[in-house]
């Protein structure tokens, strides 16, 4: 019978505080349980966001981590998904209600009640969840997801966020041949909607502050790329944009952006800003512009989302680092010193 194990792990004490190494308690396979050992985790700018406390209802010790890669080590009695030695991932969400409307239909990730998110909340049985910055975890069969064998496990793992938060605004609001999207910010989560959007056939425009990774947005897939400290960018470019997908985390000029698009086209917001954002609804009339946002995708759709990366050649293009260098990282990530993804090397914990 299964029982509880203890793992090393790097997790933050306390708000702000650097992470530290560590261990956690990963509890017994339950029936439907799989044991995964953590092979390459990446680091998400809402890592930093929740280590230092910019979003509010924290849970300290915290681990965090939630684009996960590995091997299942074990599975629970009744598991019919994964087997022993299979290449698996884990993404944002451990477990749902799994019986409200958008979890029937396979949006776990708007969950009526809310999902069980990989780290900083609290699962079924009542206990903090840790994420990946660990050796091992053990997830519900449910909610992990097959990495195809064309996909390295390495730049696979940011897929599991930053691939998935990119590809489900993209597939809802239909990018693809005949549409134009821009792509604010050319980041962890903007460098994956270029190669998504070029991929699915639409015509792609970087929207970045300078010219100082044109190069990299037109290697990635853009057809264009402007800078937004240029008023021209903002003249040139009006009504020209059926979806843009925001994937910065700071206030915009707003009115500017939806200026950007066509009737009825629609900017999608997936940063998320620590401070309240004011929007005059005025610069949305006229055209039927809309403002939305999207969160993450569903089970299915991310595991549909591995396989059309691993059919395309899409992947993150990441840096590898060992786990010591972690808090290094995040001063680096907050400076915008990485091109595009820190992916922590789990047996270096």
């Amino acid at each position: 019978m299964s029982t509880p194990t203890t793992v090393t792990a790097y997790a933050a004490p306390a708000a702000k505080a650097p992470l530290e190494r560590t261990t956690v308690e990963r509890r017994a396979v339950r029936a439907h349980d799989v044991r995964i050992t953590v092979a390459h985790v990446g680091i998400c700018h809402s890592d930093l966001h929740q280590v230092r406390a910019g979003w509010g209802s924290e849970i300290f010790p915290m681990v965090p981590g939630h684009e996960i890669t590995g091997i299942v080590r074990e599975v629970g009695p009744a598991v019919t998904r994964h087997a022993v030695g299979d290449r698996v991932g884990v993404g944002c969400m451990v477990d749902s209600c799994r019986v409200c409307e958008n979890c029937l239909v396979g949006l776990e990730q708007y969950c009526d009640e809310g999902p069980v998110w990989t780290y900083n909340s609290v699962g079924k049985d009542g206990q903090p969840t840790y994420g990946g910055y660990a050796q091992e975890i053990v997830v519900d069969e449910a909610f992990v997801v097959r990495v195809p064998d064309a996909l390295a496990l390495d730049v696979a793992a940011p897929l599991l966020c930053a691939g998935i938060t990119t590809y489900s605004p993209l597939r809802h609001w239909n990018a693809g041949p005949g549409r134009r999207v821009a792509v604010v910010g050319l980041g962890g989560l903007g460098h994956m909607a270029v190669q998504l959007a070029h991929a699915l056939g639409a015509e792609v425009t970087v929207l970045s502050q300078s010219l100082r990774k044109r190069e990299d947005g037109l290697r990635l897939g853009a057809d264009d790329y402007r800078a937004t400290s240029d008023p021209a960018t903002f003249e040139e470019l009006a009504g020209a944009f059926d979806l843009l997908l925001n994937t910065v985390s700071a206030p915009l000029d707003y009115a500017a952006y939806f200026g950007l698009l066509r009737t009825d086209g629609a900017m999608v917001n997936l940063g998320l800003p620590e401070e309240p954002v004011q929007i005059g609804l005025q610069s949305l009339n006229g055209r039927r512009r809309s403002m939305s946002s999207s969160g993450i995708g569903g089970i299915a759709e991310t595991q549909e989302m591995l396989d059309f990366c691993a059919a395309r050649g899409v992947a993150a293009e990441i840096e590898p680092i060992r786990a010591e260098q972690v808090n290094e990282a995040y001063d680096r990530l907050l400076a915008g010193d990485v091109r595009y993804r820190f992916v922590i090397d789990a047996a270096t914990l």
